[in-house]
């Protein structure tokens, strides 16, 4: 049985109204992004689009001090979500809507947008309704996806995304048709003996040349590598 709580170092996630439980892609994504705002300018608010447990919100406030509003459209993952916002060090600037994002009215726009949506258009799917509805793009696909970060999303902002590497080769071609455009890309092998499997995507209407790098999370001997490490070194306690 997965653990009902994950504990980082500044946070705990508890999980266990959530279908989708805390991933190790998950957090490579909101490290990576943590990282890219940083380095960005501009950015007061965030939108959380697919909150799940409040994880990438969290992880985000910890690193930036933007005011974050999340939103979920699953009942018991936004009680976690509010929960799991409500017992961290920045609950004043964590906000949970419980909405279908297709339905929510922009009654005002972000500077960034970070979603880790249902990964599968076509899959097959697992019978557990919950579960189909987080992994599987059964209320969201990826063009609704689209429409909804252009719908909330300022004209200069940008927007992070998680996605299995060949269903990102889908998404960034509808996001190029929507003026969207990669600017950082982060290819993610689970070990320096596999091919990629997950893709984090940066983009932003803007431009530019892509800057694309790549992470092996385990080395030859199943270790952590040295890169893994200092990207989630902030967070996990035994790094």
């Amino acid at each position: 049985m997965a653990n009902t709580f994950f504990q980082f170092k500044q946070f705990t996630v508890h999980q266990e109204h959530c279908a989708m439980k805390v991933c190790t892609d998950a957090c490579i994504q909101g490290a990576f992004t943590a990282q890219y705002l940083r380095g960005a300018t501009g950015v007061h608010t965030i939108l959380d689009i697919g909150a799940g447990t409040g994880l990438l919100s969290l992880m985000l406030a910890q690193a930036h001090p933007a005011a974050i509003t999340a939103i979920e459209l699953d009942a018991g993952a936004a009680l976690q979500s509010r929960e799991n916002f409500a017992a961290s060090p920045w609950a004043d600037r964590l906000s949970l809507l419980e909405a279908d994002v297709r339905a929510l009215q922009p009654t005002a726009l972000y500077d960034f947008v970070i979603t880790n949506p249902p990964f599968y258009e076509s899959a097959l799917k697992s019978g557990h309704a919950q579960k189909d509805q987080a992994m599987h793009a059964t209320n969201l696909d990826y063009a609704a996806l689209l429409q909804a970060i252009a719908a909330h999303l300022k004209p200069g902002g940008s927007f992070s995304v998680l996605l299995p590497y060949q269903e990102f080769l889908l998404f960034r071609e509808l996001a190029e048709r929507a003026g969207f455009h990669a600017c950082r890309l982060l290819q993610v092998k689970q070990s320096v003996r596999h091919g990629y499997f997950r893709t984090v995507g940066i983009f932003s209407r803007e431009l530019q040349t892509t800057v694309e790098e790549e992470l092996d999370i385990r080395d030859a001997h199943n270790n952590y590598t040295a890169a893994f490490t200092a990207l989630l070194q902030p967070y996990y306690l035994k790094l």
